[in-house]
């Protein structure tokens, strides 16, 4: 169930309906006090997380996103709902290169289903911290 500080999207696999999880992690993270240059790079992070999900093409299928408000966090987890037998999912030593960059942790896993699961957490870079 969600919570009040949680929201949900189920987008199809697909390149064009990434850009809606960009602008919604962008709004949460404005919503958190994120400064402009955070904001962009939660934005590329999650660009490369559903990017490594549903590839370069897409995938038959739909990607279900949660982003959770918690605390001063926003965590971004995304799940691959997808027909059996496409590539499995996993991040490229670049695209771990640039998560590892942009966000504070991130992974890369199936889970109890063997779906696959991705998740970014960012906290905002407070000055005077």
């Amino acid at each position: 169930m969600a919570t009040d500080d949680e929201v949900r999207l189920v987008v199809p696999s697909s390149p064009e309906f990434v850009r809606l999880a960009r602008v919604t992690a962008s709004g949460l993270a404005s919503r958190l006090g994120f400064g402009f240059d955070e904001i962009e790079d939660l934005r590329l992070a999650v660009d490369e997380l559903c990017h490594a999900v549903i590839g370069a093409s897409g995938r038959p299928g739909a990607l279900s996103l949660r982003f959770v408000l918690d605390g001063n966090e926003l965590c971004v987890e995304g799940t691959g709902h997808f027909d059996p037998g496409g590539p499995p999912v996993a991040l490229s030593q670049l695209s771990r290169q640039i998560l590892t960059a942009l966000v504070d942790r991130h992974d890369v896993r199936p889970d109890e289903d063997g779906r696959p699961v991705v998740w970014i957490r960012k906290r905002p870079v407070r000055s005077g911290q």
